[in-house]
């Protein structure tokens, strides 16, 4: 069932009677080629790129509650490929560039907005940082520019450049944006599922059944299910899930707060990251303003806020928009960040023959979430990695090839 606007209007007209499920629930089959533990953004992006690109068959995803209900439905949807180290720079870029295409590539509307990302800044320092930055994206072939005050002023009207750390320009890049992330997670869904894959929900997994260093399938609240192989993409959860196959991963988890406004008229038109301070705001196509700041400094895998990191994030909104001092807070919510020992992910095969990883995406999980899929699914059906994710190697860690793209050092919760 492909969506359109002539099907929307036929549906109009027949009292919507024609719809049908966008995804099966079907019951788990004793053995699969593929298992994808996690049913979020980046387990979904995997399926869909292991049928649609790697012409895999016998493929089932497991989420132990319903899909998106973990880091895809709890992130503040920012879409943006603007790194500064070559690997993550050309990581990033592809992924930019497979959001361009995704809603036409699923058949499904994701509301990909690429209305800009601004990294304010405050003095010569910060300045000559964005100059630093604007330069490397144009030698690696993306986007990148600088904005004086006077450019900045007419964009947004309603910013304070004049408070305590006033403001002398920005940083624009121009193909960041925001996405809806449910959408992504239902495109993919939909999609996986009409080519067969099994999306296999209230399916919590409790161990790994493993015999001579291999994997042989996975113990669940509905029963053993065998599997030639594994891939676990469970973003916070990472180290919890890799404890059951005794493997320690170089990885913290952190609670990263969110707050949505309630719906305002346009008056952000894109997204705006704040110099002074770890604070970052857009506003979504409903209306409500999306904000979020530093996390929470210390290990937790509680789901829930505190009010420090509220104070701070609605400080540095008010500062930076003093009319959003009238605006009322409709929600928050905190979603787990899986934070490596340099701020960079891991994709690649663990000792465990026939399981492997896809974790430690700290802040760029969701802005990941194609290119991460696509180089997913390239490992586990070639068993090799894919030329983009080389340097996510976990082997890493031991050898001294970090990807310390802040220069701060095994500081999980610093990155």
């Amino acid at each position: 069932m492909r969506y359109s606007g002539l099907r929307v209007i036929r549906e109009a007209l027949n009292g919507q009677r024609g719809w049908k499920p966008a995804w099966r629930n079907p019951e788990p089959k004793p053995n699969y080629d593929i298992i994808v533990i996690g049913g979020g953004g980046h387990g979904l992006a995997t399926a869909h790129y292991l049928v649609t690109k790697y012409g895999e068959k016998s493929i089932a995803v497991v989420e132990k509650g319903w899909i998106g209900s973990g880091n895809a439905g709890r992130n503040t949807t920012i879409v943006r490929g603007d790194y500064t180290l070559p690997p993550n720079t050309r990581f990033y870029d592809h992924s930019v560039g497979l959001w361009e295409k995704m809603e036409r590539e699923l058949n499904f509307n994701v509301m990909h907005s690429q209305r800009g990302l601004l990294f304010l800044h405050h003095n010569d320092s910060e300045r000559d940082d964005h100059y630093r930055k604007t330069n490397i994206m144009r030698m690696q072939g993306t986007d990148g520019e600088i904005l004086g005050p006077e450019k900045l002023r007419k964009m947004y009207p309603s910013m304070n450049f004049d408070g305590r750390f006033p403001i002398t320009g920005a940083y624009l890049h121009r193909r960041g944006g925001t996405a809806r992330h449910d959408a992504v997670v239902w495109g993919y869904a939909r999609s996986a599922d009409r080519r067969g894959v099994d999306i296999l929900q209230n399916c919590e997994v409790t161990g790994f059944r493993i015999e001579q260093g291999k994997v042989l399938g996975i113990e669940t609240t509905r029963g053993f299910i065998g599997a030639k192989k594994v891939g676990v993409s469970v973003a916070g959860n990472t180290s919890r899930v890799m404890d059951m196959a005794g493997i320690r991963t170089p990885i913290e988890s952190h609670v990263l707060q969110a707050f949505v406004s309630e719906g305002l008229k346009p008056i952000i038109p894109g997204q705006v990251n704040y110099g002074a301070g770890h604070f970052y705001i857009s506003q979504s196509d409903k209306g409500g303003l999306v904000m979020g700041g530093d996390l929470d400094q210390y290990n937790s895998c509680a789901q829930r806020g505190n009010l420090p990191v509220f104070e701070s994030v609605i400080e540095a909104a008010v500062t930076l928009f003093p009319m959003l001092s009238r605006a009322r807070l409709l929600r928050a919510w905190g979603g787990l960040q899986d934070m490596s020992m340099d701020g960079h992910a891991v994709i690649d095969e663990t000792p465990i023959k026939g399981l492997y990883l896809n974790g430690g995406w700290c802040y760029g999980g969701f802005k990941a979430t194609p290119a991460a899929g696509e180089c997913f699914a390239h490992l586990l059906s070639t068993e090799q990695p894919h030329e983009l994710a080389k340097p996510y190697r976990l082997d890493r860690f031991r050898t001294g090839y970090l990807l310390d793209e802040k220069g701060q050092g095994p500081n999980p919760n610093r990155q």
